[in-house]
């Protein structure tokens, strides 16, 4: 290498932590088993539609699709089991981040945000790991997906039930099971997929990381408790 020839300097992007192994394999297994649920569960629930008679056409295809529902119910059952179960473990040990929890501040990001959303003002709300909007999604799906396990099960054994319960509510299980999947799946279609992937592409539940700008872009409160720096007048918060 003569005198004038430099060695190219590499350019290393920061990236941050969001999520870690486990969380991402939970997040995959919830989008297979209530992507199948989905598919399996509307035929059912409107069956006098054509591609639902296609698909129940006969007495074993009806079973068929029945037992396909049942085993994604039992993923997913074991999955929220073992959200829960991990949740519980890290509580007991104090190792549960809160991060998730809301908070006054949520309501006020929220409002400041409607406000910027209005032209009420110029600045949007500065988030911390996890803005109101993820916070709501969380929550939201956490107990719509407990109500449609716990209905579900019902509707499942529904003799077994019955011996221990009126016999009512066997039918509201199943409209509360039928009508919380639907709102379930508006809400992902409509809310969580366009604020995740058209509002912006979010890959970090795949990656398991942020980038430096999406960090001061979108969680600028965080990116100042890790990192220690202030964003600069202009950049995105």
């Amino acid at each position: 290498m003569t005198a004038k020839q430099k060695t190219p300097t590499i350019i290393q992007h920061k990236s941050f932590p969001r999520f870690d192994l486990g969380q991402r394999w939970e997040h995959l297994l919830l989008i297979l088993s209530g992507l199948v649920l989905l598919l399996t569960g509307l035929p059912q629930k409107y069956p006098s539609l054509a591609i639902s008679q296609d698909i129940l056409s006969t007495p074993e295809q009806v079973n068929l699709i029945r037992q396909v529902h049942h085993i994604a119910a039992l993923v997913l059952t074991l999955e929220l089991l073992y959200h829960l179960g991990r949740a519980i473990v890290l509580l007991v040990r104090r190792k549960l981040p809160g991060d998730m929890l809301p908070t006054w501040q949520d309501v006020l990001d929220a409002w400041q945000m409607l406000q910027y959303l209005l032209f009420l003002r110029k600045d949007k709300p500065r988030f911390g790991k996890y803005n109101f909007e993820q916070k709501v999604t969380y929550w939201f799906l956490f107990f719509g997906f407990g109500i449609m396990t716990f209905t579900g099960f019902i509707i499942w054994f529904p003799v077994q039930v019955t011996q221990v319960l009126p016999g009512g509510v066997v039918p509201a299980a199943k409209l509360a099971h039928s009508t919380e999947s639907i709102v379930a799946a508006i809400f992902i279609l409509v809310w969580h997929i366009y604020h995740v992937h058209f509002e912006r592409l979010n890959l970090s539940m795949f990656t398991g990381r942020l980038s430096e700008e999406e960090m001061q872009a979108y969680h600028a409160k965080e990116y100042e408790r890790l990192t220690g720096k202030k964003n600069q007048p202009g950049e995105k918060s």
